[in-house]
């Protein structure tokens, strides 16, 4: 068995052995040097007049009197006499009178200053650095503050994120336990983007914006503009959904051109629009009428209108507008009706249209 520790060379105790206090005493007495280490300076050459017990120094180069000899070792005054430890590569000591954090790298101490964190290959704060991130934190709250105009700053904070050409990426990433959610920056265009990810490999962009214009743009909006591509029949005083076949644009393809209706795939506010128009069956005093339906049953408030005035042939139009609140699932349908007689809704010109505002 060896006789002392590899690192603080701590005596052990051995077997048998006689006044095993002392050999423990001895080890506890060089822990309370060693470990979590501060001294009074790393300046001085010769030992002060008048020491306190326990007060420890990293003695400088060129020591002189009692020191002689032991340059950059560590000093403890006790029990009336000096004592050395030579230090161990990475050694830390907090050296009270500089307020400074120096390190043993082997060879000689250094301080842990401004310049000896420049150009540095990698920084961990509360961990090691991740590959493919050399400055990797581990915390739970971060403050960046302006440097006030009082402590000789301009009271301004701008932090810069920069890319070396269009192609490349500058922006933030947001995760969950390590898996990409969403992203916010230029990612790969010259355009400003807030996108989202259900896997971390297919993006959806909420906002877009033209960094040329400032035009933003919401890709992934729920919108949609629907025609009838035939004329529909209606019947005198009959209500009667209007065959809204072609869609035009469908975002999110919240828009069925099989049963002409729009179901919300979210919860938020919409805004609905119809336009009718008017065309002639048999007898012109046919006049239009028109709702939004919710859900195949509720008229949406705001929706119902009718005209009285009399009506041209394919130029007398109706328009409707509204907003509602909507929860996902929910429908929404365009019914037209003629009053007096029956009359048609003219093929290419009766549309129906919609999108999320909120």
């Amino acid at each position: 068995m060896a006789d002392n520790s590899l690192n603080l060379s701590m005596p052990y105790i051995q077997p048998s052995q006689a006044q095993k206090h002392v050999t423990h005493n001895e080890a506890i007495r060089l822990l309370d040097i060693l470990v979590q280490l501060a001294v009074v300076s790393d300046e001085t050459t010769s030992p002060p007049a008048s020491p306190s017990s326990g007060s420890r120094y990293i003695v400088a180069d060129g020591a002189l009197g009692a020191w002689a000899g032991q340059d950059g070792k560590v000093a403890v005054y006790d029990a009336g006499a000096w004592i050395y430890h030579a230090p161990r590569t990475g050694w830390r000591a907090w050296v009270q009178d500089r307020q400074m954090l120096a390190v043993f790298d082997g060879n000689e101490w250094i301080d842990i200053d401004e310049g000896q964190f420049q150009d540095l290959d990698s920084f961990g704060l509360g961990m090691t650095s991740l590959p493919g991130a050399p400055f990797s934190a581990k915390l739970n709250a971060a403050l960046w503050t302006a440097l006030y105009a009082a402590d000789g700053g301009n009271g301004s904070l701008v932090q810069t994120l920069n890319r070396e050409d269009v192609s490349a990426d500058a922006g933030l990433v947001f995760q969950t336990d390590f898996d990409t959610r969403a992203i916010l920056g230029l990612f790969g265009s010259s355009r400003m983007r807030l996108a989202t990810t259900p896997d971390g490999s297919t993006f959806r962009d909420a906002i877009s914006i033209d960094v040329s214009t400032g035009i933003a743009d919401q890709p992934a909006l729920p919108r949609f503009m629907a025609y009838t591509n035939f004329d529909n029949f209606g019947a005198a005083d009959t209500w009667t959904t209007i065959g809204i076949n072609v869609a035009e644009y469908n975002d999110q393809l919240a828009f069925d051109a099989a049963t002409g209706s729009f179901t919300a795939p979210v919860d938020g506010t919409y805004l609905f629009g119809a336009t009718l128009v008017f065309k002639l069956d048999s007898n012109p005093g046919a006049k239009m009428g028109a709702r939004l339906l919710q859900n195949g049953v509720d008229v949406l408030r705001g929706s119902l209108v009718q005209l009285s005035a009399d009506h041209e042939d394919q130029q007398t139009s109706l328009g409707v507008q509204t907003l509602v609140s909507l929860v996902a699932g929910d429908t929404v349908e365009l019914q037209g009706r003629m009053r007096d007689f029956g009359g048609y809704f003219m093929a290419g010109q009766t549309t129906f249209w919609g999108f999320k505002v909120g």
